[in-house]
């Protein structure tokens, strides 16, 4: 009756061991390493580094307990902080040989202590949050009004660019808002206009109507979904370049999301320069297109043989190979306003597709006409060091603003491309509205407090169940350990970050498990009180409990979902917590529990007593099955 299948026990057994070997991580502490990231936008670290990295340390007479690629960085770990130093300078002089410009940032960290092999198959510790390491936090608000203003100039000067393409005379633009106004003296030529501009920018909704003066007015609105999506191209544009922006702070898991429609939160565990994070944070950088110098002269100088020539300028390209393009600038990142990744119609190549604002289309239109054959160097600048990011031969000429990046791309390549040249600088001012800082011993004070709280209320909770329910206390002591196994490794699995609300989510998560157990026992005392034989009443004791389990916590998960969704920052890290607990506390409570009583007890043919405390019955009688 009471006897699980061999299938049941075996899946409790693997989430036993799953659960352990996610956990332990988290009990092995931090070491000593040298974490390598990109130093530009330009320069993308891979799992060749790693090579590089070993060589360098080999070079230097350095052993690391192990180097490893992971995310957008290598991290070489070590026994003594002595070696990591000496490790960061020996990687610094191999990997930047001109300190005035490095390409990479090699910074100190700390990484988990447990072994390569527990690494190797993603067995890795929580991340501590800002409450919990220390570090910065900031809260910044995007000028959504800007970026919508900036599009609206865009299109005005697209719509001024189209008319005169066409030859269709107008009385004058102006820009109201985030509306386009055109006059014109005739509705007949109105009409021409609207059909044109219509065609030609659908992000924007034309509407004749009469100024009061005999002319007519074209008002061409930006359409609800255009500005949208505009906003949200602001927003995603302006995390990425702060995530390229923080990378030179050697931050290991900086958090930089999105918060509601217009914020977004930028936390540096482990960084204490305020002053220093919002310099690099606010920090512009610049787009130019130049064209490529390709005389004799110039060729001469990229090998190194003569000095550059008059008039032009020596930069690298994102090989490393020089090349020398004029200073006269063509076009600046203001006159771009999108960059996509794409394939060509023909060839099915990766692409990366550039879209020009009226007045850099009709400038590259002419450049293009002229230098047919020539290269065009697109150079991104970052603290006044400019770097090429792709140099491409014009083909032919280029008009309509739609410039299109060909040659030799795999897909990720082109990804990488159009990210580069969007993020070159910020899409709309963002302006820092929350500000905070907090102290490594404030975070470790959080640390020490915080697990206290969930090993007192762990103990408490185990005491009073084996008093009050005896045995069954015990079971249930168990699967309440292994709840927490199970949450801790599943948060561990899900490389989250633990803040200090996500303690305190585990903590009530403790309490709130403990409940499913207190009603399958009072459960089975009733069906024992009533009189039905022990196997009987533990079978219809956790059948009948299962309902009341299932309907109280998808009652609580609907508002840990309603957290979820709704809130941000410390409400959403603790809503997290919060609805995992909630699964792996049925797990645990219901099939888990139920495995130890049957493992118990169901080998018993003729049970005549369960240790579940006492068993008070209605009539005073002594209980017969109840210990």
């Amino acid at each position: 009756m009471n006897r699980y299948p061999w299938w049941k026990y075996a899946l409790l057994a693997v989430a036993l061991l799953v659960g352990l070997l996610y956990t332990v991580p988290n009990f092995y502490g931090e070491a000593p390493a040298v974490q390598v990231s990109s130093g530009k936008a330009t320069v993308k670290v891979d799992a060749a580094m790693v090579q590089r990295v070993q060589q360098a340390l080999a070079a230097a007479g350095l052993q690391p307990d192990f180097v490893q690629f992971e995310g957008n960085s290598v991290r070489a770990r070590f026994a003594d902080t002595d070696t990591q130093l000496k490790a960061k300078d020996a990687i610094s002089a191999a990997l930047n040989p001109d300190p005035a410009d490095p390409r990479f940032i090699v910074a100190l960290n700390l990484v988990s202590r447990s072994p390569q092999w527990m690494a190797s198959v993603r067995a890795l510790p929580m991340y501590l949050g800002l409450d919990l390491r220390g570090g910065v936090h900031f809260l910044m608000e995007v000028d959504m009004k800007s970026a919508l203003t900036k599009r609206a100039e865009a299109l005005t000067g697209d719509v001024r660019s189209l008319l005169r393409e066409k030859n269709i005379r107008h009385a004058g633009i102006v820009r109201e808002g985030n509306t386009v106004d055109v006059r014109f003296r005739d509705e007949a030529t109105a009409q021409q206009a609207r059909g044109l501009l219509a065609d030609q920018l659908p992000d924007l909704d034309w509407q004749l109507s009469a100024d009061g003066s005999g002319g007519v007015v074209l008002a061409g609105a930006l359409k609800p979904e255009a500005a949208r999506r505009v906003q949200e191209q602001a927003v995603k544009q302006n995390i990425t370049t702060l995530h390229n922006r923080v990378n030179e702070l050697g931050v290991a898991e900086p958090v930089i999301q999105q918060q509601g429609l217009d914020r977004v939160v930028v936390q540096l565990p482990g960084v204490q320069d305020t002053a220093k994070a919002k310099d690099i944070i606010g920090r512009t950088a610049t787009l130019e297109v130049r064209l490529v110098n390709e005389t004799a002269e110039a060729r001469e100088a990229e090998r190194g043989g003569t000095p550059v020539p008059f008039g032009s300028e020596r930069f690298l390209e994102r090989d490393g190979r020089p090349i020398i393009v004029l200073r006269q600038v063509v076009l600046t990142g203001e006159n771009l306003t999108d960059a996509q990744p794409g394939f060509d119609s023909q060839t099915q190549e990766p692409v990366v597709n550039l879209t020009l604002d009226a007045k850099g289309a009709r400038v590259f239109r002419d450049v293009t006409r002229e230098n047919v054959g020539r290269r065009m160097a697109i150079i991104l600048f970052e603290k006044g060091k400019g770097e090429v990011v792709t140099a491409p031969v014009i083909r032919s000429e280029i008009g309509g603003g739609r410039v299109q990046i060909s040659g030799r791309m795999t897909t990720q390549e082109a990804n990488d491309q159009a990210l580069l040249l969007r993020a070159g600088s910020l899409a709309a001012p963002m302006e820092i509205i929350e500000e905070r800082t907090i102290g490594p011993s404030l975070g470790a004070e959080n640390i020490s407090k915080g697990f206290d709280s969930v090993i007192y209320g762990f103990l408490a909770i185990a005491l009073f169940m084996c008093v009050y329910y005896g045995l069954f206390g015990v079971f249930s002591t168990l699967a309440l350990t292994f709840n927490l196994l199970c949450l801790v490794a599943l948060l561990s699995m899900l490389q989250a970050t633990l803040t200090l609300p996500g303690i305190a989510a585990i903590a009530l998560t403790l309490g709130m498990a403990i409940d499913a157990n207190v009603l399958i026992n009072e459960r089975v005392r009733e069906e024992l009180r009533e009189g039905a034989s022990p196997q009987v009443a533990i079978q219809t004791g956790y059948e009948r409990a299962w309902g009341t389990i299932l309907d109280s916590n998808i009652t609580t998960l609907i508002a840990g979902l309603a957290l979820l969704a709704f809130g941000s920052g410390p409400v959403r890290g603790f809503a997290v917590v919060h609805c995992l607990g909630i699964l792996t506390s049925m797990f645990s409570a219901v099939m888990f529990s139920r495995g130890l009583v049957n493992l118990w007890y169901g080998r018993q043919k003729r049970l005549k007593s369960v240790s579940i405390g006492q068993v008070w019955r209605p009539d005073g009688g002594k209980p017969a099955a109840g210990a």
